[in-house]
């Protein structure tokens, strides 16, 4: 064999190769950015079932004003961050701030009994549990897309095309916070 084609082919295999793992990084940027997209609109969802828990709540405990307005600053907070890291910071304040809110929601014995609060907190369960859901489904897909990012020879694509790693969704909590939002009446 001629070494003129022996060299074509090796050269055909590596632009095809090239073209492989640039097509990867496409389709997993695009899979991170689906997977964001699920986060964004579960956390959507909790942000809008939060007024109404208050709502509800606020005709039972007259005395707790200071835990609404944390749980308010916490939503406010929540839905203004910008970064991904601010954005799970504000979300560990905010399910803070929801488990003081059904702890304290325990001593009002007629509102564990109100069927709109349980209601309510049939969503809230619910929804934690489809943002649980979300965010490890986006972790997942984040770790094969850095792992692609890191690893050779996908690296050397990676750089060439400046595609960079994203970070993981992580709650930054406490051992002791790390339990689940109990919502129980």
């Amino acid at each position: 064999m001629n070494p003129f084609y022996i060299i074509l082919i090796v050269v055909g295999a590596l632009i095809a190769w090239g073209v492989y793992a640039y097509n990867g990084f496409v389709r997993l940027r695009y899979r991170v950015k689906e997977a964001w997209s699920d986060i964004e609109v579960q956390l959507k969802r909790r942000y809008d079932l939060i007024p109404n828990l208050v709502e509800a709540v606020k005709g039972y405990m007259t005395h707790e004003r200071q835990v609404f307005e944390n749980v308010t600053e916490a939503r406010s907070r929540a839905m203004g961050a910008g970064t991904r890291h601010d954005k799970a910071q504000a979300e560990n304040m905010l399910s803070n701030t929801l488990k003081t809110l059904f702890a304290v929601s325990e001593n009002y014995p007629d509102l564990k009994a109100n069927a709109n609060f349980l209601d309510l907190q049939r969503e809230v369960a619910d929804t934690e549990n489809k943002i649980q859901a979300s965010r490890r489904f986006y972790n997942g897909t984040v770790r094969d897309y850095n792992t692609m990012v890191d690893t050779v020879p996908s690296k050397f694509i990676a750089d060439a095309f400046k595609f960079k790693e994203e970070e993981f969704f992580d709650l930054d909590e406490a051992p002791q916070e790390r339990e689940a939002v109990k919502v129980k009446f």
